[in-house]
């Protein structure tokens, strides 16, 4: 009888895991899989990291770390994560790159070409989460999108989505990195996929060697004072002059590391997404109108970007940097 109990309750996991899963491809996301939530296999180095103090002025880190550490601390009762990845790559060619042609427009990373993900993907992501508490009566559920403590790649690598590059960035063999992941939590009983071992980066190096600002202190170690990224985004106060100097022309972000991915050069295509549709006001910025600094124009134009991160007075900072930049490169 007992046997009999055992063998019913696996099987109605795996049928319900079947049905998220398959609710999860219905509502738009590319990759999904389960994870376990025993504590994070890289626990100590993130506190190594930490303590070395490559987060910059990210402080939040500091305060989240235990829970980075052990996700099932995050919502009591949880049981798994259910990990979703998000294609949204626009194509290799970014258009304000072509030399000489648009002077006056920024260089901007292609995940905010188009509306702000935490709105597009926390809609998904509550039907999904919907979804699991229909599947699973009785289930509690609770949506992640890159923010919280969550250790999001890890979980992804743990529910067999794919591993995570020298870059720092979760690679899907199938898609490359160009992706968003989100999280549901759920103390609901769902069956994990086995996680993705396998690192297939092997002896390449191309995404430490492309940094143009040579922020990777090692494989998988990230100097983020350094990293083009943190400056124009996370990094709240003015630039000093070496600052300004590592920014180059990104007004937003950086793909370099990506770009030069062999992964994304074989495998991303571009997202299919109509909620990703690429906005050219936010793809190709125009540099000068930002240095105006009007508030309410800034929130008219770019309010439900991923601008509206650093505000109106970072996006000043940085098209002052990139403008400055582009004047001392000049013959």
């Amino acid at each position: 009888m007992k046997k009999d109990v055992e063998q019913k309750g696996r099987a109605d996991t795996s049928r319900e895991t079947v049905a998220v899963k398959r609710r999860a491809a219905e509502l738009g996301f590319d990759a999904v899989g389960i994870a376990s939530l025993e504590p994070n296999a890289h626990a100590r180095e993130l506190d190594e990291w930490l303590d070395a103090g490559y987060a910059g002025t990210m402080t939040y880190l500091h305060r989240q770390a235990e829970k980075r550490k052990d996700p099932a601390r995050i919502m009591p009762g949880a049981k798994v994560a259910v990990v979703t990845l998000t294609n949204y790559f626009h194509g290799s060619a970014h258009p304000g790159l072509a030399p000489g042609v648009s002077p006056a427009l920024g260089k901007v990373a292609q995940y905010a070409w188009s509306t702000d993900y935490h709105g597009v993907l926390g809609r998904r992501l509550e039907r999904l989460a919907t979804a699991v508490r229909e599947i699973v009566p009785g289930a509690k559920a609770r949506c992640y999108v890159d923010a919280g403590p969550l250790p999001e790649r890890e979980l992804a690598q743990r529910a067999g989505l794919g591993w995570i590059g020298k870059n720092m960035m979760l690679i899907d063999p199938g898609r490359g990195s160009f992706t968003f992941i989100g999280v549901v939590l759920t103390d609901a009983e769902l069956a994990p996929d086995l996680p993705f071992e396998a690192d297939r980066c092997g002896t390449c190096r191309a995404c430490l060697d492309a940094c143009p600002t040579s922020a990777f202190v090692a494989p998988g170690v990230l100097d983020a004072r350094r990293c083009i990224s943190y400056l124009t985004i996370e990094h709240a106060a003015e630039f000093g002059a070496a600052e300004q100097r590592l920014v180059g022309e990104w007004l937003f972000g950086c793909d370099v590391c990506q770009d030069v991915c062999p992964w994304n050069v074989k495998f991303a295509r571009p997202t299919r997404d109509v909620e990703f549709r690429v906005r050219p006001e936010v793809a190709e910025p125009d540099l000068t109108a930002l240095l105006d600094g009007n508030p309410e124009s800034f929130q008219r134009r770019f309010g439900d970007t991923p601008f509206e991160r650093p505000g109106v007075a970072g996006m000043r900072r940085n098209a002052t940097a990139v403008l400055a930049n582009r004047r001392r490169a000049r013959p």
